[in-house]
């Protein structure tokens, strides 16, 4: 297969650089800048040597060569990995003599397509890949490694190769029918696959928490205008982040920071006032408001409490509406202009749950951030040693929508056929989630979310 290069860390400026090149001729086209003691040709695998890059009769660097030797490699094939010092101009220098030698630029992901054709790993592992280099959070880190090692993949096959075997021994039961003779109880065949199914769901299950652990735990910031959601923000991150002004309409789009609680990254949203406006750019703003509230995870809906308990009412009333299953916490702000006679009336007039604020003096934003985080804690609890994406999450739906129907055919004693046409349906999707049946657009679905280089 013709060789591959790129660049295998970050582009800038750092210590380091490497530079990662695969493919049948990769040693053959690395030896070609190579001046060094060794004649890079003839050593053996996993080695290491020192000695400059060349092209052209000009040094560009003095570097390291990595070898590997197919197929003890990432990707399968030959690799050379080229470590050099991180200066932009001498990776893109060793680079495009790499391509002058023969290799081209790698595509997004393309290093790790080939390690999934070549059988280095299956596409779950493959996308346990993507999951770690994009982990922001401890606990997916830790999660997508898990999937990385191939556990979850050992049951997945493990599960196929059962239903394999059911659906064989009814199909074989087909050949003898005149004789009556039964090779599975229809109880056991109920039974195996509602294990399936029970295992699934529990993933299926885990969806949400995925995303979470994926992209952070979102909490946007709803209010009308003045109500101090810029100070609230800014108290949150610790930091002045957002403009915070007595005019009305100050934030124009939403601003977003993520803050870590127990691990857990939380993306905290500022939204433009909830009002009505004729500024052109305050109008898009709020627009701009609804498509951050169906991304959210949870929706603080901030009251001026200085102005009355009620003011937001018909807010809230509306976002209940629009979003029944979101998670909203009313935050009374400005506590502190309340009087002291006022707060036994507070404490106890409102149903929903809510927190008494003061933006300002930092009244109870501690308690608040202890509330985000046991939210986004109790929102986690279903993860397991799968970071369920979508193409994952459709696939186990449709999986455990085609075994309920073989049950279903069970029960209603239909014949083995019609039983054994669901689970083979089944067994088709399972090879999907796994890899082992493919086409180019699964592949481009998949490999198109990597970086280059990996």
């Amino acid at each position: 297969m013709e060789s591959i290069v790129a660049l295998a860390t970050p582009p800038g400026v750092s210590g380091l650089a490497v530079i990662r090149i695969s493919g049948d001729d990769a040693i053959e086209i690395a030896s070609k800048h190579y001046l060094g003691k060794s004649d890079l040709l003839e050593v053996p695998t996993h080695t290491i040597h020192y000695g400059k890059f060349v092209n052209n009769n000009q040094t560009i660097d003095t570097v390291t060569f990595n070898i590997f030797r197919a197929p003890n490699s990432y990707t399968g094939e030959n690799v050379v990995e080229i470590s050099c010092h991180g200066g932009i101009i001498i990776y893109k220098e060793i680079i495009k003599a790499i391509i002058n030698s023969g290799a081209r630029q790698a595509k997004a992901g393309e290093f790790t397509q080939r390690a999934f054709l070549n059988g280095k790993m299956d596409l779950l592992q493959a996308e346990a890949v993507a999951d770690l280099i994009h982990s922001v959070s401890v606990i997916s880190e830790q999660v997508s490694a898990r999937q990385l090692q191939g556990n979850i993949t050992k049951k997945i096959k493990q599960f196929k190769s059962e239903l394999i075997e059911i659906a064989g021994l009814l199909e074989l039961e087909l050949d003898f029918s005149d004789e009556e003779i039964e090779f599975i109880k229809l109880s056991q065949v109920k039974e195996k696959i509602q294990k399936l199914i029970d295992y699934l769901a529990n993933i299926i299950n885990s969806y949400t928490s995925s995303v979470i652990l994926q992209n952070g735990y979102s909490v946007a910031i709803i209010g009308f205008p003045n109500s101090g959601k810029s100070t609230l923000f800014n108290k949150l991150l610790s930091k002045d982040r957002a403009i915070v002004s007595e005019i009305a309409g100050t934030t124009r789009d939403y601003l977003e920071e993520f803050i870590y609680l127990n691990n857990i990254p939380i993306k905290i949203i500022d939204t433009a006032g909830m009002r009505e406006t004729t500024d052109i750019i305050e109008i898009e703003g709020i627009k701009l408001v609804n498509s951050v509230i169906k991304q959210s995870n949870l929706i603080l809906v901030l009251n001026d409490a200085s102005i009355s308990l009620h003011n937001s009412d018909n807010l809230i009333q509306s976002l209940k509406q629009d979003y029944p299953k979101h998670e909203i916490v009313v935050l009374q702000n400005k506590i502190d202009k309340i009087e002291k006679e006022d707060k036994e009336e507070i404490t106890s007039s409102r149903g929903e749950e809510q927190l008494f604020i003061s933006a300002k003096t930092n009244y109870n934003i501690s308690k608040l951030l202890d509330l985000i985080d046991q939210k986004a804690t109790s929102s986690i609890t279903r993860i397991n040693d799968l970071m369920v994406n979508e193409r994952q999450l459709q696939l186990m739906e449709q999986i455990s929508s085609d075994l309920q129907n073989a049950i279903e055919s069970v029960e209603m004693q239909n014949t083995n056929e019609l039983i054994a046409v669901d689970i083979r349906a089944a067994i088709r999707k399972l090879g999907e989630l796994t890899g082992d049946i493919y086409n180019q657009e699964i592949l481009n679905q998949v490999f198109s979310k990597f970086c280059i280089g990996k």
